[in-house]
């Protein structure tokens, strides 16, 4: 303040412009002296707690936490806008007990998705289903939305985890039926990405109307597709340098 009171930028939005020490008005007045002190001090990440080993100078800090491999992740359901952050653990935990998600163990699923009017397609959103294999944990979607005018079906799977180890992983989709049958593969995406992004990049086996119908069967008025895909990992062979794949049992 204009008295020479100092706060820091966060506690001044506590204190509605107005100095706690003296009731002055607070300007935009710059401390220099306690800038200078500031970039000589390390501080710990302020994910430390989540398992960051890192100390920076405290604008170095700032940079860091924005982009920090121990920073929270966002929850991953889909079905609806949850504001819930936190580390792999806690948030398998809350898709559980709080989003009742389907847990499964294994890199192989088979399912099946069901609708009695597969021309409503806009909000259906497949209820997340999660798999644990390798250690780790996958998120695999599947949702019916608007591709310009076309009505179409999705199916993808996310990584539970940072992209850099989303790469390890490569997995495979299949819808079929009918002596006709489409396949997908590709690496997961990071659940660092929204779900919204992977979905609006189209990175996931895409099922126009049509063909959905049609891998139904029956007299097109009710879509029942079955969605196949296994889960696998890539190892680099220490000799030779060749990827072999590391397929679970």
């Amino acid at each position: 303040c204009h008295n020479g009171h100092t706060l820091c930028s966060t506690c001044k939005t506590r204190v509605q412009n107005c100095c706690p020490t003296c009731r002055q008005e607070l300007g935009d007045i710059r401390c220099l002296a306690l800038e200078k002190v500031a970039e000589s001090l390390e501080f710990p990440c302020k994910y430390y707690n989540l398992g960051c080993p890192e100390i920076f100078p405290y604008y170095s800090k700032l940079k860091h936490e924005a982009i920090c491999n121990f920073r929270p992740y966002n929850c991953p359901y889909a079905g609806s806008e949850c504001s819930v952050v936190g580390d792999i653990p806690f948030l398998i935990a809350h898709l559980r007990d709080d989003h009742k998600v389907d847990m499964h163990t294994g890199c192989t699923f088979n399912h099946r998705y069901v609708k009695s009017n597969p021309r409503e397609v806009e909000n259906a959103t497949w209820m997340l289903t999660v798999f644990h294999c390798f250690g780790q944990y996958f998120c695999l979607h599947f949702e019916a939305f608007q591709l310009g005018m076309a009505p179409v079906y999705m199916a993808f799977l996310r990584f539970m985890g940072d992209e850099t180890d989303a790469r390890n992983y490569i997995y495979s989709l299949e819808v079929g039926g009918h002596g006709r049958k489409l396949t997908w593969e590709g690496t997961p995406r990071s659940v660092r990405d929204s779900h919204r992004k992977v979905r609006d990049s189209h990175d996931g086996l895409i099922i126009q109307r049509n063909m959905a119908l049609f891998f139904s069967g029956g007299d097109r008025k009710e879509l029942k597709l079955r969605v196949t895909g296994r889960i696998w990992k890539e190892q680099q062979n220490p000799e030779t340098g060749v990827c072999i794949p590391n397929l679970c049992s």
